[in-house]
């Protein structure tokens, strides 16, 4: 439901609070008239752009949370835990409750309680509010990025994952893989692979922290796990016996020559980084509206920084730059470029165009 709608389900108390949170000069009696000045103060463009710039890290970060879930109701435990989630350790206020940012959000009109009998304890936000929230937070980040002019040297990927992919299937039909006792390929057969693929990377070493991102990510470089995990996912590959070998469903995909579709492995890149990023769909949605034209990597970077929560060995700078934004070049969805004074940048591409706001919009998972 729209905002108006949520206003004449709620009633003329928690109308009351709002009226004063805003200072709206009405009959406070009446309804009517309460409903008609919230709905002149917060339907101004200019309204939501004030209050935006004046939101904590802390609120900015649960309403980014709210303005990319689908669904349309919410339990009081799963927002107190975005809300918890919010709070980063550098800008925590320590003896702030999670239900403070609730109330905050509930005496702003931003949330509201459902309207039927089976909804009055779930919360809800209007999908009208949702939408003037996102146009204003993409404006803000916009303004915040360096745009410059196209730089000497570019990189694109387009579909060479896809390509990949099948370079993989094909190298694993055509040679005995023994695994050891982790289950993982030997060295020397992990080089000769990479050998063979569009995009190298370097093989992982001994020590460090590795997790989080796949179930194979500890033991295989970013790309590469992401690649094999897919196909052990769609069960194009299987590991028996410590043997990696192809199932039936990946040899009739190498002896047709099939190609997966890029959607697919995006997909999966989101869902399987979401546990470590929740936000990611969100991070590629704004870098999306950030990266219309050519734009430096340090200004989108600390545009972007107050939405990245660290996660364990991984620093809000590496979750962007290395599971953001390199995965994303990996998938053909922006493209990077240098310029001679070793400047970077980067910038959408045509596929990250079209398929972007359409994972958007029809995702039904909380990012």
């Amino acid at each position: 439901m729209n905002l108006a709608e949520m206003l004449t389900y709620t009633d003329i108390a928690q109308l009351s609070k709002i009226a004063n949170h805003y200072q709206c000069s009405c009959n406070g009696n009446s309804k009517n008239e309460l409903i008609q000045s919230i709905l002149h103060q917060i339907g101004r463009r200019e309204f939501i752009e004030e209050h935006v710039s004046k939101l904590s890290a802390e609120d900015f970060r649960f309403l980014n949370t709210l303005l990319f879930d689908h669904r349309q109701h919410y339990s009081l435990e799963e927002l107190m835990a975005r809300a918890q989630h919010t709070r980063f350790t550098e800008d925590a206020k320590e003896k702030e409750n999670p239900r403070d940012i609730i109330t905050r959000f509930r005496q702003r009109g931003w949330l509201f309680n459902g309207s039927s009998q089976n909804t009055k304890f779930l919360f809800e936000v209007p999908e009208d509010l949702k939408l003037r929230f996102r146009e204003v937070l993409g404006q803000r980040l916009k303004d915040e990025v360096r745009i410059g002019a196209e730089p000497s040297a570019i990189r694109e990927e387009h579909n060479l994952a896809v390509e990949d992919l099948y370079l993989i299937l094909y190298y694993i039909s055509k040679n005995e893989l023994l695994l050891n006792q982790e289950g993982i390929m030997y060295r020397r057969n992990q080089m000769q692979l990479m050998d063979s693929l569009h995009v190298n990377e370097p093989l992982v070493g001994k020590g460090g922290w590795r997790f989080g991102y796949g179930r194979t990510f500890k033991y295989y470089p970013d790309r590469l796990s992401l690649l094999y995990d897919y196909a052990y996912s769609q069960r194009l590959i299987e590991e028996k016996d410590f043997r990696l070998k192809l199932t039936s469903l990946g040899e009739r995909f190498v002896l047709e020559e099939k190609r997966e579709s890029l959607i697919h492995l995006v997909r999966f890149w989101l869902k399987t980084y979401k546990a470590a990023i929740p936000n990611l769909l969100s991070l590629m949605y704004w870098i999306y509206c950030c990266t219309q034209e050519w734009v430096t990597v340090t200004s989108l970077s600390q545009s972007m920084d107050r939405l990245i929560r660290p996660y364990y060995y991984d620093t809000s700078a590496s979750i962007f730059e290395e599971r953001t934004l390199k995965m994303m070049l990996h998938l053909g969805l922006i493209r990077v470029g240098e310029d001679k004074e070793r400047e970077r940048y980067v910038q959408i591409t045509a596929y990250g165009k079209t398929v972007i706001p359409m994972l958007q919009n029809r995702s039904e998972e909380p990012v």
